[in-house]
Order: C-alpha cells, then sequence, then structure tokens
C-alpha cells in the first residue's frame, strides 16, 4: 500500500507506536491546561467573573476533563491489551479516541480563549479572538486531514 514491505503485524505494531508517540506532544498541552483550568476558581478574582464566562469556563474545564480521559485511553488499551493478537481493531480504536480527544482539546483551549479574552478584552473582542483560534484548529488540524484523505 505505502511501498512498505512489512506483513500485517508489522503494520499494526508501527502504527500503534506511531499513534502513541504522537499523543506523547498532544497530553503535554491538555495537561497544563487542565491544571491551569482548575486553578481558576480558587484565584481572587473568581467572584467577579460573570454568569456567561462561568459557563464558558465549565466548557473549558469539562472539554479539557473529557480531551484528557480521550488522549490517555489509547495507552491503557494498549496496556490492558497486551498481546492481545487482533492489534488492528485496538490500533482503529485509539485512533477515534485521540481523534475525539484532539477536537475536546481544540474546544477547550477555543473556550479557554474566549473565557479569558472576554475577562481581559470584553465580549465582541473575545467572541472574535476565540472564532479566530477555533478557525485556526479546523484549518491546521482537520482541513489539511481531510483534503489528503479526499486526495488519497
Amino acid at each position: 500500500m505505502d511501498g512498505r514491505d512489512e506483513t500485517p503485524k508489522e503494520r499494526h505494531d508501527r502504527e500503534l507506536i506511531e499513534l502513541l508517540n504522537e499523543l506523547r506532544v498532544a497530553m503535554p498541552g491538555v495537561q497544563v491546561l487542565f491544571a491551569f483550568l482548575l486553578a481558576v476558581p480558587f484565584a481572587q478574582g473568581w467572584g467577579r467573573v460573570t454568569p456567561f464566562q462561568k459557563d464558558v469556563f465549565v466548557v473549558a474545564f469539562v472539554a479539557a476533563a473529557c480531551s484528557s480521559t480521550l488522549l490517555m485511553a489509547p495507552s491503557s488499551i494498549h496496556r490492558l491489551g497486551w498481546r492481545i493478537a487482533d492489534k488492528e481493531r485496538i490500533v482503529r480504536v485509539a485512533n477515534v479516541l485521540s481523534i475525539a480527544g484532539l477536537a475536546g482539546l481544540a474546544v477547550a483551549v477555543s473556550a479557554s480563549v474566549l473565557f479569558l479574552s472576554d475577562v481581559i478584552l470584553g465580549r465582541a473582542a473575545a467572541v472574535a479572538t476565540a472564532a479566530v483560534v477555533a478557525a485556526l484548529y479546523l484549518a491546521t488540524w482537520y482541513a489539511p486531514a481531510f483534503y489528503l484523505r479526499r486526495r488519497g
């Protein structure tokens, strides 16, 4: 398929290793964001947060928690499914979970930008800033992948 001389088992092993290595890039980002979000309600200025900002914060917090869970799931599946013969299925499930986790991370970051921008800049500028960040995620994470899939 891709010009490699490997058995299906070797391909599944390689694909799983590649996936787990890619998750090592995403995980620190979601962990740092989640840690930041855990601390925000305990900060001095939290009492001045508007109901809109609280709602946006909850979206960011829950999205970060879900993203963290989804991005860690492939490692857990791999460990719990150690030496299972059907590694192709493990790779397929882990891939779907990883894509969902990255989507959750994009939502968490976009909502965090909306939250902080609303506090600092005001509502209109915050919405515009968050929309630009969300569009950047779509333009860099998803559009090229969908384009390449259609071309492939």
